[in-house]
């Protein structure tokens, strides 16, 4: 009972503290200027990324099982992972830029999940009962998180670059990697040559900045998140041995994470092409990002196959 009412007391926390960001993080948008009004609003995602790893733990320890069970519990899983990413540039102070792309994804999905529209208990169906349970779907969804944020960053990258009036020169790129989300070292001898040179050059110049970070970004997230999901799909095909004396049967859920699989391989290959604008690799994560999300819910949705356990039904309070 204690832990029940605890677990209600943190969504209801939560949820408030989602609004608050959600109009914090919009204002942030329009006013650029106000940083006090920024630190707020990563002030406030750090609470709502405690009182959701509260609210993961409480079911964790009520239900006597780690919280993955259906769809509710993965999309506070999903969202979680995504105030992860979130916080890995935020503590390196690689902020902004970033954090205005991804930081959507963790609220809406955060807001969604707490609003009280999607509810289910936590028992286990036999299927699920099993020690693969945290292995699998946690590496499943940490890989949907990873590849669904850097997909976003190669988004953010194709409007940059088909944006009207844009001209890019590979030639101008002035960048260093040198940490994981590729800090940024302008280079001090070419600062003169900025303050003299045309508008439309500077502003050219600096879009090719962004878009070389964006390249980078994506495909270090993207990477990671492959890794996430090959892991998830080898010890699913361990369980699904286990459990139902197959390692592949070709269901619904399986077909469509393979799908997942094989588009962010080709992105992986595109992106080791030098030659290639990034462009090319960032429309395959598009593609990518679309996949994931009919995989994500398509199953849960119609409640076909050997994982329609995962399938939802939404209840008004």
């Amino acid at each position: 009972m204690i832990f029940s009412t605890f677990e209600h007391i943190l969504t209801h926390i939560s949820f408030s503290m989602v609004s608050v960001v959600i109009t914090l993080h919009l204002i942030t948008l329009l006013v650029n200027e106000i940083v006090g009004l920024y630190n707020s609003f990563e002030k406030g995602m750090i609470v709502t990324f405690y009182c959701i790893t509260g609210l993961l733990v409480t079911r964790w320890i009520y239900w006597k099982h780690f919280p993955l069970s259906n769809l509710y519990e993965s999309l506070i899983f999903l969202s979680w992972s995504f105030y992860i990413i979130h916080m890995i540039p935020y503590f390196k102070k690689q902020k902004k830029n970033l954090s205005a792309i991804i930081a959507p994804s963790a609220i809406f999905t955060q807001g969604f999940v707490t609003s009280g529209l999607l509810h289910q208990s936590a028992i286990l169906v036999p299927a699920l009962q099993s020690q693969w349970l945290m292995m699998h779907v946690s590496m499943m969804v940490l890989g949907y998180a990873a590849l669904l944020c850097g997909s976003l960053l190669s988004v953010a990258l194709l409007i940059i670059t088909f944006q009207k009036g844009i001209i890019f020169d590979k030639r101008k790129h002035l960048l260093t990697e040198s940490s994981f989300f590729g800090e940024i070292q302008y280079i001090n001898e070419k600062s003169n040559i900025l303050q003299s040179a045309s508008p439309l050059y500077v502003r050219n110049y600096y879009r090719s900045q962004l878009i070389e970070q964006l390249d980078h970004w994506s495909y270090r997230v993207i990477s990671l998140g492959f890794i996430f999901l090959t892991i998830g799909i080898l010890s699913g095909a361990v369980w699904a041995n286990e459990a139902w004396g197959s390692y592949w049967n070709w269901d619904p859920k399986e077909t469509w994470a393979f799908i997942t699989w094989t588009i962010f391989a080709i992105y992986l290959h595109i992106r080791t092409n030098k030659n290639l604008h990034p462009a090319n690799s960032a429309i395959v994560a598009f593609i990518g990002f679309l996949i994931i999300w009919i995989c994500y819910f398509g199953v849960n949705l119609l409640g076909i196959g050997l994982h329609s356990y995962g399938s939802f039904t939404l209840t008004l309070n």
